[in-house]
């Protein structure tokens, strides 16, 4: 069994047999609890999923620049200002393929966006 509770405050998780004067405790101080029950559920890695293999092998080194790129909140514009004045263009290439990144400019990439660089190499 599984209790998630969310308010501006607060994010809990509480995984296990769970007491009934423990949910009654949330249930009273945070109201609308979310609880989930999946004792017959088996839990899965990701990773063995063919899910996760065919959006494993649909992202270019391009779109993984666009997702880190998309979730810094930067503009091809902002993104080439902070590796050196990279013209916007070249970031539209790199991002759809038409231009190969360097591992000099995955470094430079990798720096501002906060990824290791070898995922777009």
């Amino acid at each position: 069994m599984q209790v998630v509770a969310k308010t501006r405050r607060i994010d809990l998780k509480m995984v296990g047999d769970i007491p009934d004067r423990v949910l009654n405790v949330l249930k009273e101080e945070y109201g609308d609890l979310q609880v989930i029950s999946d004792v017959e559920e088996e839990l899965v890695n990701v990773e063995d999923t063919d899910w996760f293999r065919s959006m494993q092998a649909a992202m270019t080194p391009g779109k993984v620049l666009r997702a880190y790129r998309t979730r810094e909140n930067l503009t091809q514009i902002e993104l080439g200002r902070r590796i050196g004045d990279v013209p916007r263009q070249h970031i539209s290439g790199m991002e759809t393929g038409n231009r190969p990144i360097g591992r000099e400019m995955a470094k430079r990439l990798a720096e501002v966006l906060r990824f290791d660089y070898r995922k777009i190499l």
